[in-house]
């Protein structure tokens, strides 16, 4: 199949869960069709990845995300006076429009169009539109989270007044709009089991049944190369409680400054050299505010390479309040042979038996007395470790799981594309949101 592949960051290095997903999918797809790929890029990423990315598909294409404070006002304004949430309204971009459409006139048809995220699916029915004779393109949206719980859920632990009425509208305004553009769509793949019920929710909600019927889509997990992420050996006495995370993300912000808050003082109780590590770009301000004693909190910002500060973790946080999809981040862990302490929201839509492969806490005395135990007994965070290893290779691994996308994208019976596609030479460190 010539399949159109569209998404809103570029999903190379895999250096965010968004990237993960689509890395992998387009990867799987690459081997099996010949794929065309049309990807917003921001000024952080690298020429390299577009080398990278050529070596899997027929042909990239990037168009610019422009963003300022200024243009977030004025996409604010537009959603407030009309039905279009902010979220989709603020990364409508014409140059990305136009850039399709000279995609289409210079290499269609296609066969399918792939809608990687909800912000992409509205470039990709509009290219459905156009398709002559109509219906003769596969539309298919790959749903990385039911979006609307994300700010539905900031807006309840939002302090500020203001700030939680326009998350609730937020969250009010992509719920429906959710629920009527994967109706639009012939095939709509789910990340988790709760999202797809979540969004089948709210179309019956609103009583949108052709919604309802969309909504009831095949179910494929986020997954990851495991083999390609080798345990990290561990020091004998690790002091760290590492989060790991893109801190623009507000639902990292917050569960990091709640962890930081409500559960590490209680861990330095008892623990008075553990240190919280904090990587990720944007850290927030409040964070070296709370007077946490000297030298038990460290800020890195992004980091290129975190396997020495992993080497050095005892536990591995996900303190998550809000979010939708699910947690790379654990994957990842569990690709280091790192012990997971997480919250439930935090391990949403991940296969797991708690207490085996990590450790679920929800209130901050719980969550402590896990990142404790982790930090006073070696033998029991190596085999919490393990446990989540052996785990991620059998239930996580992409080669294995992504075999259900060829029941999206039936592959030829011919001899497959994957004898005429070099894989990409080269691996980078992570850092994922």
């Amino acid at each position: 199949m010539k399949i159109l592949f569209l998404t809103q960051v570029l999903p190379y290095p895999l250096d965010a869960g968004p990237k993960v997903r689509a890395y992998h999918v387009l990867r799987y797809l690459a081997q099996r069709h010949q794929v065309t790929l049309v990807s917003f890029v921001r000024p952080g990423d690298p020429p390299a990845a577009l080398a990278h990315l050529r070596a899997l598909c027929g042909s990239v294409h990037t168009v610019p995300m422009v963003r300022s404070p200024g243009r977030d006002l004025f996409h604010l304004a537009r959603s407030l006076a009309g039905p279009t949430p902010f979220l989709i309204a603020r990364d409508w971009v014409p140059a990305m429009a136009q850039t399709l459409d000279r995609v289409v006139q210079a290499e269609g048809p296609f066969d399918a169009v792939h809608a990687d995220q909800l912000w992409m699916a509205p470039y990709a029915l509009g290219i459905a539109e156009q398709a002559h004779p109509p219906g003769s393109i596969r539309r298919v949206l790959d749903q990385h989270n039911a979006v609307f719980l994300i700010p539905g859920r900031m807006a309840a632990g939002e302090g500020n007044p203001l700030k939680r009425v326009l998350m609730a509208l937020e969250a009010r305004k992509l719920a429906r709009y959710e629920a009527e553009v994967c109706a639009r769509f012939d095939r709509v793949v789910w990340v988790t089991e709760d999202d797809r019920r979540a969004v089948q929710g709210q179309a019956a909600r609103f009583g949108l049944q052709q919604a309802v019927a969309a909504a009831d889509g095949s179910v494929i997990p986020i997954c990851v190369d495991p083999e390609a992420e080798p345990p990290i050996p561990r020091g004998p006495d690790p002091r760290r409680v590492t989060f790991l995370g893109g801190l623009h993300y507000p639902p990292n912000a917050q569960g990091v400054l709640w962890f930081a808050r409500e559960v590490f003082p209680q861990v330095l109780a008892q623990v008075p050299n553990a240190i919280l590590t904090v990587m990720g770009k944007q850290p927030p301000a409040a964070l070296a505010r709370l007077g946490l004693p000297p030298g038990s909190l460290e800020l890195t910002g992004y980091v290129d390479d975190p396997r020495p500060y992993l080497a050095d973790t005892a536990a591995f946080i996900v303190p998550l309040l809000a979010g939708g999809g699910m947690r790379v981040k654990i994957l990842d862990a569990w690709s280091w042979g790192l012990p997971v302490v997480s919250t439930t929201v935090g391990a949403e839509g991940i296969q797991l038996r708690a207490g085996e492969q990590l450790v679920l806490a929800d209130e901050p005395g719980d969550f402590a007395r896990a990142v404790v135990r982790c930090l006073q007994e070696p033998d029991y965070a190596r085999q919490l470790a393990q446990a989540g290893r052996d785990w991620v290779l059998a239930h996580y691994h992409w080669r294995l799981r992504y075999r259900a996308w060829e029941a999206i994208y039936p592959a030829p019976q011919a001899e497959p594309v994957r004898s005429r596609v070099r894989e990409p030479a080269g691996s980078q460190p992570v850092v994922r949101t």
